[in-house]
């Protein structure tokens, strides 16, 4: 499937980077989304003219109240869609507050649903596309310490595709990917190494998934490879 067009929302995090270079290897036409840091995309932007990169912040409320905004941000006929943003506060249940559960929800619940709505029509009327939510697997534990606002509002996001089955009927197939503990950034920063020795003691197989293995899940669920899976919720936890 050459010369097909992919969004990739949180293009610049650590699994976002090495989704983008999958798809620039099959030859698809490549649109990463990111916030503020843009500097592996602009190496790879060097190397593929086939990649374009695209700013937006999904938290600030005002550009998602006009919807108008994000068409005209995002207007482009993409066959799949790839949401991995995540905005966490790193605030526990009993510490969190208003403008914290509303940035989360804005940012992790609210921004996909409008965008999904909006870019789904032209799937439809061509009969094909590809829709893959990224959540965590925090959602089945309740959220960690200090994730709570994160898990609930990824636990929210976890309900679009149970009410869309029947977009399977044009070949829209909508599903989310639970992702496990992974070597990113984010765990790399916890205050101590015995922190992450712990997680890792939770792990079946006994390690973090790496970025490559995570990147490689998304691709099976979002490319022709996929032709069956819809409506599902999916974990590449390591067996949590």
């Amino acid at each position: 499937m050459k010369n097909k067009n992919v969004l990739i929302l949180g293009g610049s995090s650590d699994i976002g980077i090495e989704v983008v270079k999958n798809f620039l290897k099959l030859k698809w036409n490549v649109y990463a989304h990111y916030l503020k840091n843009k500097k592996n995309l602009i190496i790879l932007k060097k190397k593929y003219k086939s990649l374009k990169i695209i700013k937006f912040n999904f938290s600030d409320y005002k550009n998602l109240k006009v919807e108008n905004h994000l068409k005209k941000t995002f207007n482009r006929n993409y066959d799949t869609l790839i949401n991995l943003v995540g905005y966490t506060d790193n605030i526990s249940f009993e510490k969190t507050n208003f403008k914290s559960l509303i940035k989360s929800l804005t940012t992790n619940t609210i921004a996909p649903i409008l965008l999904e709505k909006i870019l789904v029509k032209k799937m439809l009327s061509k009969k094909w596309g590809r829709i893959l939510n990224c959540s965590s697997i925090g959602v089945k534990f309740g959220g960690g310490n200090n994730s709570f606002n994160y898990s609930f509002s990824k636990h929210c996001l976890e309900f679009i595709p149970a009410s869309h089955k029947h977009w399977a009927k044009k070949n829209v197939l909508i599903n989310n990917l639970r992702i496990g503990v992974t070597n990113t950034k984010i765990h790399k920063q916890m205050k101590t190494k015995l922190q992450i020795k712990d997680r890792i003691k939770l792990i079946p197989i006994n390690r973090m998934a790496e970025p490559k293995e995570i990147a490689n899940y998304i691709m099976s669920l979002t490319t022709e490879k996929n032709s069956y899976i819809t409506g599902q919720t999916l974990a590449a936890s390591g067996g949590e």
